[in-house]
């Protein structure tokens, strides 16, 4: 399944959430003014595509009407999709839809449900992997196998979409949604299991709470704001495992080490 790109390097997603209660940055871009600065920045950092959400997904978060949903998300898909490339966050078909109409090329679905959309519309659709609901998703999660349950699921859906007619799919193991800090490292273990499935792998793990565990010297994880060296560290090893793209709050330093990732012994820049 085709991902059309124009790089070199693997793609860098920029998260652009439109919302007071996402986990790194709920409230900071919350107005549709500040969303199109935010938009505007990451596109001037090199990012690929930005990824417009009106809706939390982070364990406990409240659902969204919508309504409400597509007073946050619209204006700001319309404000930006003349610049860059646009991917709506969501799992609503109505939202989907309204974000195409608005300019949005890429349906970035955490349910996995939403190729319907995308074949009637001839947008791109991300199937990512979610166990549960942001209510639920991290009440114990447990797998038998979950690499093998993950990349299963997800080439089922992708096929499906497929076989639909939607020409663009890309899949997503979701880092964090239903999955303790094993489960999230075993999936990072097995990209290449994923990306032999043939469709193109998004990785998405900026400043997820896995890290700050990992990475805390204390009990209690470390903050969001000190995970950006874990995030590089396995937003690279996703890109150097097969990964196409990357979907992150730091745009300029991941584009950096995308373009490293991309780099091949012998490019003309090489020369001393």
């Amino acid at each position: 399944m085709t991902a059309p790109t124009t790089k070199d390097r693997p793609l860098v997603m920029g998260i652009l959430n439109v919302t007071p209660d996402s986990f790194s940055d709920g409230g900071r871009w919350f107005g549709t003014d500040e969303a199109v600065a935010r938009g505007g920045q990451m596109i001037a950092e090199g990012a690929d595509v930005v990824d417009v959400g009106g809706e939390s997904t982070r364990p406990g978060a409240e659902p969204v009407g919508v309504k409400e949903e597509l007073r946050r998300v619209v204006p700001v898909v319309e404000a930006l999709a003349s610049r860059v490339r646009v991917s709506v966050d969501t799992t609503k078909e109505a939202v989907a839809e309204a974000a195409v109409d608005a300019g949005a090329s890429l349906v970035n679905d955490v349910s996995a449900t939403l190729w319907p959309v995308a074949a009637r519309r001839k947008v791109g659709w991300v199937a990512m992997h979610r166990k549960g609901t942001p209510a639920t998703m991290q009440a114990d999660p447990s797998y038998d196998d979950v690499v093998r349950e993950v990349a299963d699921f997800l080439v089922e859906r992708a096929a499906d979409a497929a076989r639909g007619g939607v020409h663009e799919v890309w899949i997503d193991p979701g880092i964090g949604f239903g999955k303790t800090v094993s489960h999230n490292l075993e999936l990072l273990a097995a990209i290449s299991t994923l990306v032999g499935t043939g469709y193109p792998v998004m990785v998405g793990t900026s400043r997820k709470r896995f890290i700050g565990v990992l990475t805390a010297e204390g009990e209690e994880p470390d903050p969001v704001e000190e995970r950006l060296p874990g995030s590089l560290a396995t937003a690279t090893w996703a890109m150097q495992g097969g990964a196409r793209m990357v979907r992150v709050h730091d745009v300029a330093p991941t584009v950096q080490a995308a373009t490293l990732v991309g780099r091949r012994p012998g490019d003309p820049e090489d020369r001393p």
